[in-house]
């Protein structure tokens, strides 16, 4: 019997129009827990580097967690994983909500995608019947929409469906999939989707989960819903409101946005607010928020209240779920001050099925460039005066890709090259061709620098995690910040503590404090909890993104051991999430990925350290076990059981008999 996983998987060829379920090797599991980490291991066997993310043979797959649907608190991310074409590498991206424990209850761990239909159609999974179903008549309708057409049409109300907009049928490279109050966005998921003929995925499951031991794990669960309480009565001092609680960054339910608008930047890129937010802001925000929001809602099995139900109508749909930061990043790159435009054009967007972090910064380069001359008023015939209503224009040609909106559905790395005209120069904010959240800081953090430069996610928000994004103000908030600091891996209490007990004092300044080994360090600890709940399902709202989550290195591996009857210890859960690491670092190198590719944009910081980084830059790869390019040495393939890897890369010639 298998354990918090179903051990089948749903394998649809939408080219053959064939539907298979597979049963998976549980030695897999073993190895690598499921989620993203099998996710890397299917895409290592079957695509290719020679295969294009618009080729049949790229696969989209929908994969549930280990501990998906299980009891355990926010176990509910659904890890959709395919071949960017965005950034040409492989992508992840995770979806909240309910869709993977409804998989997990229909009988599947995951959805395995392959080929192209030479019609639109959606995926109907309901248990053990599955069928490919025409969906001409889905065709340009919203998101939402479709979602809501199809429960209907099935006769189903509680059917979780996935589906893409306009955008994705239209395949702009930053298209999305939205799932109800989730979405997976980041690195053209939605693209693939739609280029593969696929409107939508409806599932409704009825059947149960085993647990290899319920006792010990209900118990362990209900010891997470305790901390979960005390952290909720219990805020972070000395950090912003966003960040003192747990779940994604609470902005459905806080009104000070005082940390994101002023060190966020303005206009894709170009400067920042400092003098923005003031009281007459905050107090016309919570107005216009409190209007909005008709509730807080939660994903599955979840006690956060990270979204809401907005009370807009946009494209036919009379109300939306609000995601996190997408309430701000429109606004900012608009360069202005109506959170009511925020509301509006995101719930538009959403609906259109566009990623809320590289659209705006998307359109905001558009306009950059036509206040600049390089775009002209023949680009852009009846470009509105109005700075709010040019990003509804330039939305609306994008998503149909009409004019010059053919060339911004390319994303701004592409549309620069494109353009031409000097336009390069205003890329700002792209690592590896994607578009990142618009931020400006000061004095650069070498830790994080890090983790921009190297992060397989290309994403900080799926990185950064369990340290203050800045030291924290006084020496009392430091004693009292580490004094129950419980969620350090083991050996490293003394070394951590210290870091963030001296960190801001006068005479240690970034970036030569802290040593560079401790950097190497804390970046591994950030990695490592975000591959371990990549690969669980847990939301990294609970676990690894958070200040002192209830989730951590010390509780998890008695968590899944409870859960799947596999006893692992802490460095076991360690050795896991680094096997998954460097799984998909080798599926990244074999589609060429350097460590030229590696650099955060050159505005990130106002102050830069070339040689310094280059240094820190080094010294993580050797870290790592990784040569001077960024690909990992035979011997830490080798040591952990990627045997296999290391030849393929030897017989590539990408791999050579170098240490180091």
């Amino acid at each position: 019997m298998r354990y918090a996983e179903t051990g089948v998987n749903l394998e649809i060829d939408l080219s053959r129009g064939s539907i298979e379920r597979e049963a998976t090797d549980p030695r897999l599991t073993e190895l690598h827990l499921g989620g993203l980490g099998t996710n890397a291991k299917i895409l290592w066997d079957r695509v290719p580097p020679e295969v294009d993310p618009f080729s049949p043979d790229n696969l989209l797959i929908f994969s549930t967690g280990l501990l998906g649907g299980t009891a355990a608190p926010g176990g509910n991310r659904t890890i959709v994983s395919t071949v960017s074409p965005q950034t040409l590498l492989m992508a992840y991206s995770m979806m909240g909500g309910f869709f993977a424990p409804e998989l997990k209850y229909a009988g599947y761990d995951k959805i395995i995608i392959k080929g192209k239909s030479p019609s639109l159609v959606y995926l109907w999974v309901n248990g053990d019947k599955v069928e490919i179903r025409d969906a001409s008549h889905l065709r340009g309708k919203g998101a939402l929409e479709t979602a809501e057409l199809i429960r209907q049409e099935l006769k189903e109300p509680k059917a979780q469906v996935a589906a893409i907009g306009l955008a994705g049928e239209n395949r702009v490279l930053y298209s999305s999939i939205e799932q109800g109050r989730s979405s997976a966005s980041r690195g053209g998921m939605g693209t693939v989707m739609g280029d593969k003929g696929l409107k939508a995925i409806a599932v409704r499951g009825k059947k149960d989960l085993n647990i290899a031991r319920p006792g010990e794990f209900m118990k362990l669960c209900n010891e997470v819903l305790k901390y979960i309480e005390f952290r909720r009565d219990n805020p972070i001092k000395g950090v912003p409101p966003i960040l003192a609680g747990l779940g994604s960054p609470q902005e459905m339910a806080i009104y000070d946005e005082k940390w994101h608008t002023t060190n966020f930047s303005w206009g894709n890129a170009r400067i920042r607010r400092k003098d923005f937010w003031t009281e007459e802001t905050e107090k016309k925000w919570r107005e216009i928020q409190e209007k909005a929001v008709e509730r807080l809602v939660s994903c599955y099995n979840c006690p956060m209240k990270c979204g809401a139900v907005i009370s807009h109508s946009v494209l036919g749909v009379s109300k939306y779920m609000m995601k996190c930061y997408s309430k701000l990043t429109y606004v900012m790159a608009a360069m202005t001050d109506d959170l009511e435009f925020g509301f509006e054009i995101a719930g538009r967007a959403q609906e259109y099925g566009v990623d809320g972090y590289t659209t705006p910064q998307v359109m905001a380069f558009a306009v950059e460039l036509y206040e600049n001359g390089i775009l002209t008023d023949q680009d852009l015939p009846g470009f509105p005066s109005k700075n709010e209503e040019r990003f509804f224009y330039l939305l609306d040609k994008i998503v149909r890709r009409e004019g010059i909106g053919d060339v911004l559905a390319n994303g701004v790395y592409r549309a620069a090259r494109q353009i031409g005209k000097g336009a390069e120069a205003y890329d700002h904010n792209t690592i590896k061709k994607q578009e990142q959240i618009p931020i400006k800081l000061g004095m650069l953090n070498p830790i994080y620098y890090i983790m921009w430069a190297t992060g397989e996610k290309v994403n900080i928000t799926q990185i950064e995690g369990q340290l203050p994004q800045e030291p924290l103000p006084t020496k009392e908030l430091r004693e009292e910040f580490v004094r129950d600091w419980i969620q350090i891996p083991t050996g490293k209490e003394e070394r951590f503590k210290r870091f963030v007990l001296e960190w801001g004092d006068e005479d240690k300044k970034l970036p030569f404090w802290p040593p560079i080994d401790l950097v190497c360090e804390l970046v591994e600890w950030q990695e490592t909890m975000h591959y371990i709940d990549d690969a669980t399902g847990i939301c990294a709202g609970l676990s690894s993104f958070p200040l002192k989550p209830p989730y951590h290195i010390h509780n998890l591996p008695h968590i899944i051991s409870a859960a799947m009857g596999m006893d692992i210890d802490e460095g076991k859960l360690w050795e896991i999430a680094k096997r998954n690491r460097n799984l998909l670092r080798a599926v990244n190198v074999r589609r060429g990925l350097r460590r030229k590719d590696e650099r955060p944009p050159e505005d990130h910081w106002r102050k830069r350290f070339p040689e310094f980084e280059a240094h820190v830059h080094d010294e993580y790869y050797k870290f790592k076990g990784w040569n001077k390019e960024g690909i990992p040495t035979k011997e830490t393939l080798n040591k952990l059981g990627l045997d296999y890897v290391s030849q393929d890369l030897e017989q590539r010639g990408i791999l050579t008999n170098e240490k180091g």
